[in-house]
C-alpha cells in the first residue's frame, strides 16, 4: 500500500509548477507564454504580476491578483449569487440605454478597488445600484454580470504548455508568425502525417517553431525529427515554450535546405575547414616579417639620453601588454569561433548519415514560402508508402504542387482540403452558432509515396497505351 501511495506522489509532482518551468497564463481567451523565475516582474494584460507564489501549486490553478502583483490560490466561496431574490422582467422593450441607469460612477468604483473590495463585492455593488436590473429579462442579466466579472474580477489561471494551448495563443495573439495556422488545422497535419513515437519525421516550417514543437511533443521523445530549415540557423522559439525535458532535444536534428541538392547529388562536403584559418595564417606571418623589419630600424637610430631611454621603454612596454591582451582575446575568440564551427560540421555531417538512407516516416511542410520545390526536393528521401502533409494559407500553391506530383508521379490518394471551424454556444434554449468565427484556416495538401518502377524508360508505358486503340479500329473496319 505504500509503495502505491509513492507512485501517487511521484505522479502528482508532475503536474505542480516548479521553478524554471514554462508556463501559459490565462484571463478570458488572453493567453501568454513565460517561465516562472524568482521575483522577476512578468506584464500581463497591462498588470505586473509575480509569479513566485505559483511554485509548487497544481497546473490549473486560478490565482487571484493580489496588490503589489503577487499570487494567491482564488479560493471558491458560496456566496450569494447577484442575481439571488433578483425578479426578472419579461422582455427588454421598455428598456432604454441612455447611460443613466448606473447609479455609480467611476470614480465610485475605483474608491471600492481603493478600499480593498473583491471583484465579486464590486459586481454586486453594481447591480444593487443598477435602475433597470430588475426589468431585464433572466438571459441579459446572467449576460451583464459575466461582462462585469471579465471586467472587475482580478484572477489569472495558469496551465501547462500543450500543442492546442500554444497554438491557441499563437493564433489569437500573433497569428503572422505562424502563417496564420489554426489549431484545428494543426491537429489535421500532425494526424495526416502520421506522427507518432519511434518515427522519423522531416519538417520545413516557418511558424515560429510552433509546428515542429507539436510534433516533438506528438513522438513523446522517441525517434528522431529533421528540421529543414532556410537560412543562417533554424528558429524555435515557440519549441522553448514548450519546456520539453533535456531528453526531448536530443532527437531533434537540423538541415540547411539550401544543402538538399547537393546531398541528392552526392556532392555535399561535411568536413569543411575554416574559411578565416588560413587568414589569420597569413596575417601572423605578415605580422612576424613587420616586426623583423622594424627591429634593425630601430637599433639603426641614435640612442637618446637615459631617461628618455628608461621612459620609452616604459611606454613601449606597456604597449606590448597591451598588445599581448588583444592578441589572447582574439585568440580566444577565433577559438571558439572554430569549436562552434566543428560542431556545427558535425552535426551536419550526423544528420546528412539520417538523410542518405531516404527511409524517413513522413513529412511536414508549413512555410511561407513557395511549398512546391520543397516539397518535390524531399519527397525524394521519404520511404515508399509513407505519409506527407502541406499546409499553406493560399490555395494556389497548393494547386500547382497537386499538378506537379500528378505529373511526375511516385504519389497516390491525394488530396486538397479546406478547414472550416465555427464555434457553438450552447446553453439551455439559446443555443446557437457564435456571430463572430474564424474567416479561414488555410489549405492542405495530403498523399502518401508509392515505389516508382525505374526499370523500363518513361516512354514505354505512353507508347503501349494506344496500342489497343488501333486494335480496335482495325477491327471495326475489317
Amino acid at each position: 500500500m505504500s509503495f502505491v501511495m509513492a507512485d501517487n506522489g511521484d505522479d502528482d509532482n508532475q503536474y505542480r509548477i516548479k521553478e524554471g518551468d514554462y508556463v501559459v497564463l490565462k484571463r478570458g481567451e488572453i493567453f501568454k507564454a513565460v517561465q516562472i523565475q524568482p521575483r522577476k516582474k512578468v506584464i500581463f494584460e497591462k498588470q505586473w504580476i509575480f509569479l513566485d507564489n505559483a511554485v509548487g501549486q497544481l497546473y490549473s490553478t486560478t490565482f487571484e491578483i493580489l496588490s503589489g502583483g503577487n499570487l494567491k490560490p482564488h479560493e471558491l466561496k458560496d456566496t450569494a449569487s447577484p442575481l439571488d431574490a433578483v425578479e426578472a422582467g419579461t422582455d427588454n422593450r421598455n428598456i432604454v440605454d441612455d447611460g443613466k441607469s448606473q447609479k455609480l460612477t467611476r470614480d465610485d468604483i475605483e474608491a471600492l478597488k481603493e478600499k480593498g473590495l473583491k471583484g465579486q463585492d464590486i459586481i454586486k455593488k453594481l447591480v444593487d445600484n443598477h435602475a433597470t436590473f430588475g426589468d431585464k429579462t433572466e438571459y441579459s442579466q446572467v449576460k451583464y454580470i459575466k461582462k462585469k466579472k471579465k471586467k472587475y474580477e482580478n484572477t489569472v489561471m495558469i496551465l501547462k504548455p500543450s500543442c492546442r494551448i500554444l497554438a491557441m495563443m499563437y493564433h489569437g495573439r500573433e497569428p503572422g508568425k505562424i502563417c496564420h495556422l489554426r489549431y484545428d488545422t494543426l491537429a489535421q497535419m500532425l494526424t495526416l502525417a502520421n506522427i507518432h513515437a519511434g518515427s522519423k519525421v522531416l519538417v520545413f516550417e516557418t511558424c515560429a517553431g510552433l509546428v515542429l514543437g507539436s510534433i516533438m511533443e506528438r513522438m513523446g521523445g522517441y525517434g528522431s525529427v529533421i528540421q529543414m530549415y532556410p537560412g543562417g540557423g533554424p528558429v524555435r522559439a515557440g519549441v522553448e515554450n514548450f519546456g520539453f525535458p533535456a531528453h526531448f532535444h536530443d532527437t531533434l536534428h537540423e538541415f540547411p535546405i539550401c544543402h538538399v541538392n547537393a546531398l541528392l547529388a552526392g556532392t555535399l562536403d561535411t568536413s569543411a575547414k575554416d574559411p578565416t584559418a588560413e587568414n589569420t595564417h597569413e596575417k601572423q606571418l605578415n605580422l612576424a616579417a613587420e616586426k623583423k623589419q622594424n627591429q634593425p630600424e630601430a637599433e639603426e637610430q641614435g640612442t637618446p639620453e637615459e631617461e628618455s631611454m628608461v621612459t620609452n621603454t616604459g611606454d613601449d612596454a606597456g604597449q606590448d601588454v597591451e598588445k599581448t591582451e588583444k592578441d589572447k582575446l582574439k585568440e580566444a575568440k577565433a577559438q571558439v569561433k572554430k569549436l562552434r564551427l566543428e560542431e556545427k560540421q558535425r552535426k551536419l555531417a550526423a544528420t546528412a548519415a539520417l538523410l542518405k538512407g531516404r527511409n524517413a516516416d513522413g513529412l511536414v511542410i508549413a512555410s511561407r514560402f513557395h511549398p512546391c520545390p520543397v516539397l518535390l526536393g524531399l519527397l525524394k528521401f521519404l520511404s515508399p508508402s509513407r505519409p506527407f502533409v502541406v499546409y499553406s494559407q493560399y490555395i494556389e500553391p497548393l494547386i500547382e504542387c497537386f499538378k506537379k506530383l500528378k505529373e511526375c508521379g511516385g504519389t497516390v490518394n491525394l488530396r486538397l482540403t479546406d478547414t472550416w471551424l465555427r464555434h457553438y454556444q450552447v446553453l439551455p434554449d439559446r443555443t446557437h452558432p457564435l456571430l463572430l468565427m474564424s474567416g479561414g484556416g488555410g489549405y492542405l495538401l495530403s498523399g502518401t509515396t508509392v515505389a516508382t518502377d525505374h526499370s523500363k524508360p518513361a516512354g514505354s508505358k505512353q507508347a503501349e497505351e494506344p496500342a489497343p486503340k488501333r486494335q480496335k479500329l482495325e477491327d471495326t473496319e475489317g
